[in-house]
């Protein structure tokens, strides 16, 4: 897991405008062929949470799974990672808003495309396979009940979708969504995940 936290950190310091020698490196010691292009934290924590779930050690399999710290940074990271760069096979998720930027990343990167596409965000899908009152419980069980509370209280929620109002409470907090990443995806219980990010696991 430290290779793989490192290949991560080289990487982010290659986009950033570094040199990618050690990256390349530490690519050809963890014997990768697939890089995941994530937009975020919270998508990667449940990218993470959904291979545990299956038994699945993806830095074993060769499957790098980033997060680029946001959809625009998409076309340097194919660039980097897909064919121009370390020549890994390029696969990834992303918002429906965000698809335009992962088309040109591919692209401009010579790359299949070969990506899945949240019909909001992943947090949008999960409440959706999981149910407004399953993720309330997910919520009550995390001791935040009453932040939720005070949330559903503001005049800005009053009339809101249940399903709205989730997905807007994930993101009134740092690290919230995050954590909450990987605790929706443990709460399906041997249900099936969203479709995106279970193609995407499959096709791995």
């Amino acid at each position: 897991m430290a290779d793989m936290d490192a290949f991560r950190d080289e990487i982010a310091r290659w986009a950033a405008g570094g040199a990618g020698d050690t990256a390349a490196e530490l690519a050809a010691g963890l014997g990768l062929r697939t890089a995941v292009l994530l937009e975020g934290p919270s998508d990667l924590a449940a990218v993470q949470a959904l291979a545990a779930r299956e038994d699945r050690d993806l830095t074993a399999e060769g499957v790098a799974v980033v997060s680029m710290g946001g959809a625009m940074s998409v076309g340097r990271y194919a660039g980097l990672l897909g064919p121009p760069g370390l020549g890994l096979r390029l696969t990834g998720l992303c918002d429906a808003r965000e698809e335009p930027f992962y088309v040109r990343g591919w692209q401009r990167a010579g790359a299949a495309r070969d990506f899945h596409v949240c019909v909001a965000d992943l947090e949008d899908e999960m409440i959706r396979a999981l149910g407004p009152a399953r993720v309330e419980e997910v919520i009550r069980s995390e001791d935040e009940l009453r932040p939720w509370q005070t949330f559903l209280a503001q005049p800005a929620q009053h009339g809101r979708p249940r399903e709205q109002q989730l997905r807007r409470f994930l993101s009134t907090k740092k690290g919230r969504k995050i954590r909450y990443g990987a605790l929706l995806v443990e709460a399906l219980d041997g249900g099936r995940p969203p479709a995106p990010l279970a193609d995407l696991l499959a096709g791995l």
